[in-house]
């Protein structure tokens, strides 16, 4: 049975040249912190990755720090922000107790702002357009004299629609609140600059782009104040206690170079399969929406409605044909409820609960594209077939 990987945006593969790094570096041993020559190899080792991380994003090296994963990067930023501890303030602290994010934000965004709002902080939850966009006019309008940090993903992990980053945050900038993103999903997809796009942070992760899991990092603007979440050494300066993950940082890092260097070949590539796809899909099967902004869309990302039947049946018959996809984020599965996102969007629960992602990566064919086509109308045919809800089905009610 053939098998075809299109759930890219709940993890991706490693990268053969990631792979390789770190099979050469599985006697690196040491610990960064240490003085003799092994920790110091581990240091420099640590130091080069950092590099490589801040220079796809143009940064400075100073200006990242490595976590465990973006969840734990996000965390980072919004409770470090909004600490209430008096010993990790400075006089560029801010008092307030207000935050603006959007209601598509990924869960370890929305998760721990609820958290804050159950302890009494004001929060600003932004509606946002059929497309998934988040009007600026009313981030703006949200602002009060209490904001103290905006969160806005660059681009949606379940429909791919890529927000106005530097708008939200030159509007931040100009009323002198923090402004976060998490480009998880975003970077090594789109060209990710920092100093362009104006953010006080910005979270990325190693396993969105062909790193292994347990590796990310955040990127923090000079200046900016943050307490520790993870309290200990002083790795990280300060900010992330722990002895470093030096396997995953110098994969993390390698992947960075990778991607820094093959973005736009491989952007062409997965642009040409995904519309051969959505293509395709449109053709070939009849009561179908595509989600999402039709041109401020990653690469990578394709989400589809396949009206009066279950997704949840569409990823189990395509997985039994060897083909992985998605019903939804990968940290949303498990559960019955439609994702937020959809039903954010504006879609009804029975729409949201027909809609498949397909995420596709470096590694895609064109002859991945078509398995998925010649298997995909059948699975949807037959589904249908069973479905009470199906106009064509005579024997429904």
């Amino acid at each position: 049975m053939r098998k075809t990987y299109l759930d890219n945006n709940a993890t991706t593969p490693l990268h053969p040249e990631v792979m390789q790094v770190l099979k050469d570096s599985l006697n690196l041993f040491g610990n960064a912190s240490s003085e003799h020559f092994f920790g110091q190899e581990a240091r420099k080792a640590v130091e080069d990755a950092r590099k490589k991380v801040a220079s796809l994003i143009n940064a400075q090296p100073g200006e990242i720090i490595f976590t465990s994963c973006g969840s734990e990067s996000n965390n980072l930023v919004i409770k470090g922000v909004t600490c209430q501890d008096v010993y990790c303030k400075s006089e560029q602290s801010h008092p307030g107790k207000h935050i603006i994010t959007s209601q598509i934000e990924h869960p370890s965004v929305m998760k721990p702002i609820k958290s804050l709002e159950r302890q009494g902080f004001k929060v600003t939850w932004l509606p946002v357009d059929k497309y998934g966009l988040v009007d600026p006019g009313l981030v703006e309008k949200a602002i009060t004299k209490q904001t103290v940090l905006i969160s806005i993903m660059t681009a949606n992990n379940e429909i791919g629609t890529i927000e106005p980053i530097a708008e939200f945050a030159k509007i931040a900038r100009k009323h002198e609140v923090y402004f976060h993103t998490d480009a998880v999903q975003a970077v090594g997809k789109l060209k990710i600059d920092v100093q362009e796009m104006g953010v006080d942070f910005l979270s990325l992760s190693g396993h969105k782009l062909y790193a292994p899991k347990g590796v990310a990092a955040l990127y923090i603007r000079p200046g900016v104040n943050v307490c520790p979440v993870l309290q200990g050494g002083h790795q990280e300066r300060g900010l992330r206690g722990g002895t470093e993950n030096t396997l995953g940082i110098i994969a993390l890092g390698k992947a960075c170079e990778i991607a820094a260097r093959d973005r736009a070949e491989n952007v062409k590539k997965i642009w040409k399969l995904r519309e051969k796809l959505r293509q395709g899909i449109l053709e070939k099967i009849p009561e179908v929406v595509v989600n999402g902004h039709p041109e401020k869309m990653l690469p990578t990302t394709l989400s589809v409605i396949f009206k009066y039947i279950e997704g949840e049946s569409i990823l189990l018959r395509l997985s039994s044909q060897g083909i992985a996809v998605s019903t939804g984020s990968a940290c949303s599965s498990g559960t019955l409820e439609p994702s937020h996102v959809l039903l954010a969007i504006g879609l009804p629960h029975e729409l949201a609960h027909g809609t498949i992602r397909f995420s596709l990566g470096s590694e895609n064919t064109e002859e991945d594209i078509d398995y998925t086509m010649e298997v995909l109308p059948g699975v949807i045919q037959e589904l249908r077939q069973m479905s009470p809800l199906w106009p064509g089905n005579k024997s429904a009610c």
